[in-house]
């Protein structure tokens, strides 16, 4: 039997272990806030065009890249001296290069909201923006515009910030992170103007949809992931020694106190932000619109955000349906009536949702007088009216602040020339033009697919056509006993609907036919234009999906490999296609440099 050893632990290994435990904590929930910025990417790839993709993920990349670098050169510097300035505490150095392990945990930590607030931005100036232009604006974001932001509601060492001191609460970032961003990101889209053909000249809107639903559904999901560790991780430190000191102990349990009521707060927020989102679309177009459920999700989550420790479970409930709620309806009054071309709704998702809940939540506030306390523990309201003042005015003064700055940068950038690229590099995508690479090098280029086959020993073809023996003649082919096509080349040429491709293949195979091209191609005519939807608004979808079939006969009559084409691309619908006959005037094998009917 092994003798169990007792072990003498000091008060200062305790202290060390508790160190180490707040530290374990804080960086596992900054490592999760950081993989948000993948959820950025998707989501904002997503709802820009194919031509931008690249462009977009290079923004989200870079923004991490620069604001990282400025943030600990200078911009968490910034934040606390502005802080301490204004909120009366100590002046300290302005770079984190002389820090130790401890606080450059904690600065990391600060940092990844910050790059948050800075890469909301770029999906409201997505698609016109110069990329020099959004790198400079993000060194300007985490050096200078987030950190004064930040320095009056958290950061002021020795001393108390001075939003917080008036009264103002934001406990994870609703408005200091997300109203920042979203505030941002409409300024600089109404100062850098629309996409092109976005408006007609009478103010009406031309929907321009995405390219994958897909992506920015995926990044949704991704970002409401990371965001449990963006709210449940601001209860940043587990364990607290000086409370268990003030109550005579080694250590005392810290934040996670409250951490259970955090975790609550936010997963309804955003469920209920999603059905707030999914209600207002329903009533303004009859139909629930995915992209504004995905939006609804984030607007919820930014909603509780900012008052996510101070409200009851029927205010995340309130707060998070409202704040998705008014998702379609701000996006509509920014786009419709402001005519503000803001890409993927930053402001209608992270400012105004997160306006809102800091705004509205002394509603439900767990410090307030409930009502209805009978029927729901908490009540139905907790009214706390002494704090809407505070909340109010903290609000506003974020607001204007961030408006002014982040106009005078884009407003500098466009009195120079510098906001926005030039029409050809915008109609021609950014991919292109500040990149030079194609996201999706074969969407929409000529896919081709040669199905002629070719003769065996045995005489079975690969393209399930009948054996043709290579010594017939050229007149054996025909009925009346002449040359296939009066001994020309002849081009045949079909548009048709690419779910006929298959049958198409197979009549050709059956009539011989040696070979054929075929490529994606889009167009019009007979076919019915059909209606499309992107956030509620409905567009028109007049250029229809086809695949181009061509084929160049010589021994084979063109009226046979018609007919054929004809027989399998048949429906009896409008929008099956047609089909032309061309002559070939030359012809050359390039492998073989046979030319001619030889050639073919």
């Amino acid at each position: 039997m092994i003798e169990p050893i007792a072990l003498e632990v000091s008060t200062g290994d305790i202290e060390q272990l508790a160190t180490g435990m707040n530290l374990m904590w804080a960086l596992t929930v900054t490592f999760l806030i950081f993989f948000m910025h993948a959820g950025f990417a998707m989501l904002e790839a997503g709802q820009v065009r194919s031509k931008n993709v690249a462009n977009q993920l290079t923004k989200n990349m870079l923004t991490w890249a620069v604001g990282i670098f400025v943030f600990f050169v200078i911009g968490m510097g910034i934040s606390n001296n502005v802080g301490a300035a204004l909120g009366g505490g100590d002046a300290g150095p302005l770079t984190m290069f002389g820090e130790g392990s401890f606080d450059w945990a904690m600065w990391l930590f600060s940092a990844v909201f910050a790059m948050t607030a800075a890469t909301i931005v770029s999906g409201a100036v997505a698609g016109r923006a110069k990329l020099r232009a959004y790198v400079t604006y993000t060194f300007l974001l985490a050096a200078v515009i987030y950190p004064v932001v930040a320095a009056m509601v958290w950061y002021a060492p020795g001393g108390e910030p001075i939003l917080a001191s008036f009264g103002f609460s934001d406990f994870a970032g609703g408005m200091v992170v997300h109203g920042v961003g979203g505030v941002a990101g409409l300024t600089a889209a109404w100062i850098l103007g629309a996409r092109m053909d976005k408006y007609n000249e009478d103010g009406s809107v031309n929907i321009i949809p995405g390219h994958s639903m897909t992506f920015a559904v995926l990044g949704t999901l991704i970002l409401c992931f990371g965001w449990f560790g963006f709210n449940v991780g601001t209860a940043a430190t587990v364990v607290d020694v000086d409370a268990g000191a003030a109550a005579g102990e080694v250590v005392g349990l810290a934040d996670f106190e409250y951490v259970g009521s955090v975790a609550m707060v936010t997963a309804l927020g955003m469920g209920l932000g999603a059905i707030g989102a999914s209600s207002v679309s329903l009533a303004i177009n009859g139909k629930v619109d995915t992209l504004y459920v995905a939006n609804g999700m984030l607007a919820g989550l930014v909603g509780v955000t900012g008052p996510t420790d101070l409200i009851t479970p029927m205010g995340a409930i309130a707060i998070g349906f409202l704040a998705g709620a008014q998702l379609p309806i701000v996006f509509k009054l920014v786009d419709e009536r402001l005519n503000i071309d803001d890409v993927c709704a930053v402001f209608p998702v992270h400012g105004s949702a997160g306006m809102l809940g800091l705004i509205v939540y002394p509603l439900w506030s767990i410090e307030g007088t409930a009502i209805g306390g009978g029927v729901v523990a908490g009540g139905i309201l907790s009214i706390e009216a002494s704090a809407f003042a505070p909340q109010i005015v903290g609000v506003a003064v974020i607001t204007v602040w961030t408006v002014v700055a982040t106009a005078a940068v884009w407003g500098a950038f466009k009195a120079i020339g510098q906001a926005r690229v030039t029409p050809e590099h915008e109609r021609d995508g950014l991919d292109v033009a500040e990149h030079g690479v194609d996201t999706y090098p074969e969407f929409g280029k000529p896919d081709i697919a040669a199905d002629g086959g070719h003769a065996l020993d045995d005489g079975v073809r690969t393209d399930g056509g009948e054996p043709t023996d290579a010594r017939r003649s050229s007149s054996e082919l025909c009925s009346d006993g002449g040359r296939p096509n009066d001994g020309e080349i002849k081009m045949v040429t079909a548009i048709v609907r690419p779910d006929r491709l298959g049958a198409v293949k197979q009549s050709l195979a059956e009539a011989g036919a040696p070979s054929l091209t075929v490529t994606n191609v889009s167009g019009r005519g007979s076919q019915p234009a059909k209606k499309g939807q992107w956030r509620g608004e409905e567009y028109t979808v007049d250029l229809h999906q086809k695949v181009k079939i061509e084929c160049v006969v010589a021994d084979i009559p063109a009226e046979a490999v018609v007919d054929a084409i004809c027989e399998g691309a048949n429906t009896g619908e409008p929008g099956d296609g047609k089909v032309f006959v061309t002559p070939v005037e030359r012809a050359v094998q390039i492998r073989t440099g046979k030319t001619g009917t030889d050639a073919v």
